[in-house]
């Protein structure tokens, strides 16, 4: 659970609501819903995408008005016209996009609008020391003159939560906000999180991640289609019976059963190392197979994806490539003789989010070929490829900055489909999305392999790297340490490895 022991769920709730639904014409994204947050308790809210979920923060943050049912804050039905009600109310939502100006100083944004109080105009000073005042309450160590833009993420995310704290907010609204953040930023808000909620904040948090639901919050409210499923407390709850009442299925059936059909190696790395990767590897794919790499985080796993890429230069070892010799080839050699890399972070790396569904596609297959040259039937293939992935998107003229997480990831494996890539590097295949799309994404996995293919898999979550590949490499320091079959591993097992500990252990 989260550390200090949670709030109890005693007397009416804080935040209640009732019967709540919302239709956007002929579409109702939530009918009948229910939810009560109770003073100092972390609140999950859980579904897939399109399950009503952010409909929901929507209606309690202000920005859309519900059809029918009711709001209750502290015993009284409320109503919101618009996003300042909701904030007056003392609802503050800190959602993945923040409302933050980057040439304005920290207090400025906190201030901004607010210049005034009851009785006066508020003074640089007093604007300066109620900001300073506002982080201190939240033991951060930022600079209240310091322009936003300088921050991090993380830090820009801890001055949308100082907003709520300057307002004298009750309930927080958290939705996915560990998206862009690095590992010890998230270390940072969840105690945050947790210190609002020692204060008897009400906190609301959204997250497709399993794990942290698991770790940081007290309740889960589960959604599915628009409908409220259950409430439960975390504590008597398993990740199984989470995932089973979000999809109506339990989770071994999120993944395609394993063939065992291998054919020859078709990737093999001979004690090969770069300059982010100075520890030599070796490793083996065959046809049909997938292989998983797993690793306590920043142990090497991204050097190494990106030295099979072709990003990082090979100092020494071999890479072959069926026959091929490819150790000394670019990235984009590789990609042209059939490796196809997709990056942990498919925003920054992965896509061009102006551009529309098919031009991304389109770009592996145009890439290694000569500038200008007619590629026949394309607009056809794409299509193809979009209705086997199940692209839920209008067209193939779609901009991929329109779409969800999920359909943005199959955009990025659609474009090696296309390209006819016999090897797939693959970094955190579903991070960001919700557990439907999870599915769908290892069921094309697993098809890709089945076309005598090879994919290597990295990830976080030890549960998707056992039920999704075959095969099992644990990595520490850049070295691979071990090896086991995925249908026997546990996740025990593979920390035990991953741990500096492990050798000692086995000696």
């Amino acid at each position: 659970m989260n550390g200090a022991a949670p709030a109890q769920r005693q007397g009416a709730p804080l935040l209640e609501v009732r019967g709540l639904s919302k239709s956007f014409g002929a579409v109702c994204a939530l009918q009948d819903m229910q939810l009560a947050g109770h003073e100092g308790r972390i609140h999950a809210v859980m579904g897939e995408n399109g399950a009503g979920k952010s409909t929901l923060m929507k209606l309690l943050s202000g920005v859309h008005r519900p059809d029918t049912g009711t709001i209750r804050l502290r015993g009284r039905d409320v109503a919101f016209d618009q996003p300042r009600d909701a904030q007056k109310a003392g609802i503050s939502t800190v959602f993945q996009e923040f409302s933050l100006l980057a040439n304005l100083s920290v207090a400025e944004n906190l201030f901004l609008g607010r210049e005034r109080d009851r009785t006066h105009r508020l003074s640089r000073a007093e604007i300066r020391r109620h900001t300073a005042r506002a982080l201190a309450a939240l033991d951060l160590q930022i600079d209240p003159d310091i322009r936003v833009g300088a921050l991090s993420v993380g830090e820009q995310q801890m001055v949308e939560i100082a907003k709520g704290v300057l307002a004298d907010a009750s309930v927080f609204i958290f939705d996915e906000p560990t998206a862009a953040l690095a590992s010890h930023e998230v270390e940072i808000l969840f105690a945050l999180i947790r210190r609002l909620a020692s204060q008897g904040k009400v906190i609301f948090y959204i997250s497709h991640r399993l794990s942290e639901v698991f770790t940081l919050c007290d309740d889960i409210t589960i959604l599915k289609d628009g409908r409220f499923v259950t409430c439960v407390d975390t504590a008597t709850t398993t990740v199984d019976a989470v995932i089973q009442g979000m999809v109506g299925r339990p989770i071994e059936e999120l993944f395609e059963p394993r063939t065992g059909l291998f054919g020859p190696v078709l990737l093999r790395a001979d004690v090969l190392a770069g300059d982010a990767s100075p520890h030599p590897v070796s490793l083996e794919l065959r046809e049909g197979e997938i292989v998983g790499i797993a690793g306590l985080e920043g142990q090497g796993q991204q050097a190494l994806m990106r030295l099979l890429a072709g990003f990082q230069p090979a100092l020494a070892g071999s890479l072959t490539l069926g026959a091929d010799r490819i150790e000394a080839a670019s990235a984009r050699a590789r990609m042209a003789k059939g490796i196809g890399f997709v990056p942990e972070s498919r925003k920054d790396d992965g896509l061009f989010l102006s551009l529309d569904i098919s031009a991304n596609m389109a770009s592996a297959e145009l890439a290694r070929r000569p500038l200008l040259s007619w590629v026949p039937h394309m607009g056809a293939q794409i299509d193809a490829v979009m209705h086997q992935l199940g692209v839920k998107a209008p067209d193939a003229w779609t901009r991929v900055i329109d779409l969800s997480g999920g359909n943005q990831q199959k955009v990025v494996l659609g474009r090696w489909l296309h390209a006819g890539a016999s090897v797939l590097l693959c970094e955190e295949p579903t991070r960001g999305v919700d557990v439907g799309a999870k599915r769908e994404i290892y069921r094309q996995l697993r098809s890709f392999a089945a076309q005598g293919r090879s994919i290597l898999v990295t990830s976080r979550e030890l549960p998707e790297l056992i039920g999704l590949c075959d095969r099992l490499l644990v990595i520490r320091s850049g070295r691979i340490v071990a090896e086991m079959a995925a249908e026997i591993a546990t996740e025990d097992a593979l920390l035990r490895a991953a741990l500096p500990s492990f050798e000692s252990d086995a000696a």
